[in-house]
């Protein structure tokens, strides 16, 4: 059975897909026929449920037959207080907080309708090393997200290519649902993801809030 630690924040984690120039570029033409129809007009969001919760130091066992996963490192937006149809220019006033997210999932060409065995096996989003208060941390455009696999730079990405960032992605996702205090908002996760298996070493960091490491580890036999 995998052995995960507690992760540092306790409400409900939402993901985000497509919020990335890289992404979008890359999807390309592909938006604008079926299943898509057109490129998104809002957020594209999924949850990551309670199961998939870890903190940093997790072993994270794979679902059967999963022979790798991509490593989906963003920025974990942590909310202070219930936020309801936010202002972007005053939308960060209901941020606690700041952390590393790990999204982790097996490997799955479509964007449309998120599935969930690919997305929400146990300890598929490690969060941590913990969350830093958000007036101690500058524009959040600024970031610069690493992922590490076995000690090596595999992807390094700036939080400026997001396409919605934090304050108007906030106030986007709050126009037509609350979030409650402790949530968490992922602030984008590309699509063109670095990928670990059994026995790999992985790690997220974010300069300013810390490293989240995890090991990976087999089905067992």
């Amino acid at each position: 059975m995998e052995s995960l630690t507690r992760p540092p924040v306790q409400g409900t984690v939402y993901g985000t897909v497509l919020n990335d120039r890289p992404s979008l570029e890359r999807m390309g033409a592909a938006l604008t026929r079926p299943p898509y129809g057109k490129p998104p007009q809002a957020p594209v969001l999924y949850i990551k449920p309670w199961n998939t919760h870890a903190g940093t130091g997790s072993r994270v066992r794979l679902p059967k037959g999963a022979g790798r996963v991509t490593l989906g490192a963003t920025l974990g937006v942590v909310l202070g207080a219930p936020a309801t149809r936010l202002e972007e220019a005053t939308a960060l006033r209901a941020v606690a907080g700041y952390t590393v997210a790990l999204d982790l999932s097996l490997p799955c060409a479509s964007v449309y309708r998120p599935p969930v065995r690919e997305k929400c096996f146990d300890g598929a989003c490690p969060l941590g090393p913990r969350v830093v208060e958000r007036d101690a941390l500058g524009d959040p455009s600024s970031f610069t997200v690493r992922t590490l696999v076995n000690g090596r730079v595999a992807a390094e990405r700036s939080l400026s290519d997001l396409v919605r960032p934090v304050p108007r992605l906030l106030a986007d996702v709050t126009e037509f649902m609350t979030l409650e205090a402790g949530d968490v908002l992922l602030a984008g996760v590309a699509l063109d993801l670095p990928q670990a298996g059994p026995g790999d070493e992985v790690a997220a960091e974010i300069d300013g809030i810390g490293r989240l490491d995890v090991i990976l580890e087999g089905d067992l036999p």
